[in-house]
């Protein structure tokens, strides 16, 4: 059981909801991403999924846009963000999901990059590009090095694929509750018990949900319907704002621990 599924058991046996928070790597550099993710875990997240800096983020909207082109111009490449995880594993044990896509797993080589990456301490991939129906290779090569593989559902996607999707994942299943983009909405959406409902009757999986979260009554209404939270957008821009400050980890952290309380 590595430290995602171990996460999540400890949450179920605790009665409470997981909070999942998403930080765009090496923005604005890898000091301060080692530094979030030490505060981040020190206000009460419980999975840290790290943006690995693509040039052609396709599945992001403006905001995380920004933030990949904030690492991108800080030098953060997929080696230097394995260096990173490593030194974040001096301090902390929070479990850590790679918000990657596949061209930057693939161009080092595949098995390489998943066995580097466990060395450093990740312990799943969320690899955004890829079909599910390509993944064979990747998912062997991800159980042998155990890693968890965390799949997408949409609003939009079939019943029956929904079955395929979520057989294939470990750790959890993340829902995103709206479709289009990243970024966060004025309100969640209506259909979320709806489809965590379907996801539900084909896996036993915990569901994370996400997309828009950005308050604390946002993050209620979402964790009444799923077993975690994914908060991303909301959490890059308190970064942007911030910047470069010395403040900056402890300012991000203190807007995070707001929403954590409001579903623990």
């Amino acid at each position: 059981m590595n430290r995602i599924e171990q996460r999540f058991a400890d949450l179920k046996t605790a009665g409470k909801k997981g909070f999942i928070a998403y930080i765009g790597a090496g923005d604005p550099n890898l000091s301060a991403t080692k530094e979030l993710a030490v505060s981040l875990d020190e206000a009460g997240v419980d999975i840290l999924e790290l943006g690995v800096p693509f040039s052609d983020p396709l599945a992001d909207g403006l905001v995380n846009q920004l933030s990949a082109q904030r690492g991108l111009a800080s030098g953060t490449t997929p080696g230097k963000l394995l260096e990173c995880v490593t030194s974040i594993r001096q301090h902390s044990q929070i479990p850590i999901v790679l918000y990657i896509y596949f061209n930057l797993m693939h161009k080092p080589g595949l098995g390489k990059f998943i066995s580097e990456a466990a060395e450093a301490g990740v312990d799943g991939f969320l690899a955004l590009d890829l079909p599910p129906e390509e993944a064979d290779e990747y998912e062997e090569l991800m159980q042998g090095a155990d890693l968890c593989s965390i799949w997408l559902v949409a609003p939009t996607t079939p019943k029956q694929r929904v079955k395929e999707i979520v057989s294939r994942g470990s750790g959890f299943i993340y829902y995103i509750s709206r479709e289009g983009v990243t970024g966060m909405q004025q309100s969640v959406s209506e259909t979320i018990a709806d489809m965590t409902g379907v996801i539900r009757s084909q896996t036993d999986l915990p569901i994370a949900v996400g997309f828009g979260i950005s308050n604390p009554k946002q993050a209620r209404q979402v964790a009444n319907c799923s077993d975690a939270i994914v908060v991303g957008s909301a959490i890059v821009n308190q970064i942007a704002e911030h910047g470069d400050s010395p403040e900056m980890p402890k300012r991000v952290a203190g807007y995070v621990k707001t929403l954590v309380e409001a579903i623990k």
